[in-house]
């Protein structure tokens, strides 16, 4: 075959040709874009090998959905029965919360390094164990205070040993692929299984109260919520087993403890603060869930087991807002979908604190949640895929996970807090509207973060 010529110029302005080797049309075909392999180089992309990466996946869905069960799942659908039977107000509740979210924001920062140093095989595998062991704590019914500190304990188990080895395991699983995509179906995933368990855990409940759930005494709800929380204390011990078999090891060397210039040059990005910020706003939007079944059940009239279905009806939208805006975003790009998001949450949180839904308008309530919803979970699916958007290396992605989560999931101090003063202060409809103002004024400033953020994507993109 004969080789293609190409005129070079030299400095001097005078021109000489050079041969060039004929690259056959499939060897090209089979050679990686340059964007690709340059992103190969500067993310030392690690080699995997052992079980299939389907199943790799697959293992950190249940593992991601399953170490939150117990501290968050069972109090967002049995709320009402949990206090009744756990004898706590809203307020005392929102402060097991707040201790839960004081002891992460220190465990992100611990956390987000040993993601960059230690196998995510290993550290999921212990945190998923030892958070099921607290479920046997919660059998007994504890007191209040008891409660706190159990809440501060999962704070350890969940966030220092098990948050960033998730993200930073997930954004390498999506080195194939996309980011938005990697980020949706972990999001969306997580939300098919809680809903499928949600209700599962709604239709055992009620199997095990009387016919009529009204009629229940107290020593029979307790007694249904213990054989539930049993139930998600297994499961999370089978997640356990599930990614030390599913998920390979790490193959790359293990990195050393990041120094402070490192860290130091991940926190003077502007774009992960600008994340950080998005993070926060969306996780207001998110903690707010927890009051869906509570304002079906006091505002739009609704028996417990009604409201409990309500607020498994919300998380039914969670897989698939989450998984189509990742695809979605594949399109359009993430930084795009979330400026969408936000308005989406922005409108909905405002109808539900206008006061304009009231007692018996169930389907105008179900209709409302499901919209609120649909921007609540996308944005989930999406806050973190934007890392790449952003610029943040790869080997820096425990540190600047630590970082944004820091900020990003601070209201896991104040809105449990915050929302059980409220509903406190003021039991009825105007209590959970003035929940969903907060929710309304977060999603605003969400809004104008997340519009930052995309046009100065544009800008380092030449867009």
């Amino acid at each position: 075959m004969v080789g293609q010529k190409a005129e070079l110029s030299r400095s001097d302005g005078s021109t000489h040709t050079q041969s060039l080797p004929l690259i056959h049309p499939r060897a090209a075909a089979k050679r990686p874009e340059p964007h690709i392999r340059n992103q190969g180089k500067m993310t030392q992309k690690p080699t995997h090998q052992g079980p299939p990466r389907g199943l790799a996946i697959a293992a950190l869905i249940v593992a991601g959905e399953s170490v939150f069960l117990l501290p968050f799942v069972l109090a967002r659908v049995f709320r009402p029965t949990l206090l009744d039977v756990f004898g706590v107000t809203n307020l005392e509740l929102g402060a097991a919360y707040a201790v839960y979210g004081v002891v992460a924001m220190a465990a992100y920062l611990f956390g987000g390094p040993l993601a960059d140093r230690y196998p995510a095989r290993t550290m999921l595998t212990v945190a998923l164990t030892s958070t099921a062991v607290g479920g046997l704590v919660m059998v007994a019914i504890p007191s209040p205070s008891t409660l706190a500190i159990l809440y501060g304990y999962w704070g350890i188990t969940t966030i220092a040993l098990f948050w960033a080895p998730l993200i930073r395991a997930t954004r390498e699983w999506g080195l194939n692929f996309s980011q938005g995509r990697a980020f949706g179906l972990l999001e969306g995933g997580r939300g098919a299984l809680s809903a499928v368990l949600a209700s599962i855990m709604v239709v055992l409940f009620a199997a095990l109260l009387p016919e009529d759930s009204e009629t229940a005494s107290l020593a029979q709800r307790t007694e249904s919520l213990r054989w539930i929380v049993l139930l998600l204390s297994a499961m999370t011990c089978g997640a356990a087993l599930l990614i030390w078999l599913a998920l390979p090891e790490r193959k790359t060397p293990a990195q050393g403890t990041a120094s402070i210039s490192d860290v130091a040059r991940v926190f003077a990005m502007p774009s992960v603060w600008l994340q950080a910020a998005v993070i926060l706003c969306a996780y207001v939007g998110f903690k707010a869930i927890d009051d869906f079944s509570l304002y079906a059940n006091q505002v739009i009239g609704l028996n417990q087991v009604e409201a409990a279905r309500a607020g498994v009806a919300s998380l039914w939208i969670r897989p698939f807002a989450a998984i189509g805006a990742g695809y979605l975003a594949e399109r359009v790009g993430a930084p795009l979908m979330i400026v969408g998001c936000f308005v989406l949450l922005a409108a909905g949180s405002s109808v539900l604190a206008s006061g304009a839904i009231g007692a018996g308008m169930v389907w105008t309530f179900v209709l409302t949640i499901i919209f609120t919803s649909i921007g609540i979970f996308a944005l989930r699916g999406l806050y973190f895929a934007i890392m790449q958007d952003g610029k943040i290396p790869m080997e820096h992605t425990g540190s600047a996970v630590g970082l944004v989560s820091v900020i990003g999931y601070a209201p896991d101090i104040f809105m449990g807090p915050l929302m059980g003063y409220l509903l406190d202060q003021w039991p009825g409809t105007a209590g959970h509207n003035y929940v969903f103002s907060v929710v309304t004024l977060f999603a605003m400033l969400g809004l104008i973060a997340s519009y930052i953020f995309a046009r100065r994507a544009q800008l380092q993109t030449g867009l």
